[in-house]
């Protein structure tokens, strides 16, 4: 009981594991785009998430973050599913997932456009 108190209290090798979450899945090739799973854990359940790369000739990597919703028991379903959603994703929104999200954007203001009506 003790060592659970002081656990919680002072952190511990585990718990800083289990914050960073399961080691990142091998990454896929696709399209020329790198799709690396690195599934959250949620009450040991494990949610879709990772990141999708696009390597340039010049050296420099793009990266967007990939998080869905989904829950699964499974990590190597987890795996597949991020890998199958990110593929379509990828087929979907190309290299445009790299700009600006106009949600994001400050100079994008929901109120403008009320103005103009």
């Amino acid at each position: 009981m003790l060592k659970k108190l002081f656990s919680g209290l002072f952190g511990s090798a585990g718990h800083a594991e289990q914050d960073r979450g399961p080691a990142p899945a091998a990454p896929v090739e696709y399209r020329g785009y790198r799709i690396i799973s690195r599934p959250g854990v949620e009450d040991g359940r494990f949610r879709v998430s990772g990141v999708i790369q696009l390597p340039r000739e010049e050296g420099e990597v793009l990266e967007h973050r990939f998080e869905r919703s989904d829950v699964l028991p499974d990590r190597e379903a987890c795996d597949a599913m991020m890998v199958s959603k990110a593929q379509r994703f990828i087929d979907e929104t190309g290299e445009a997932m790299f700009g600006t999200d106009p949600r994001r954007d400050p100079r994008h203001d929901a109120g403008d456009d009320a103005d103009d009506q």
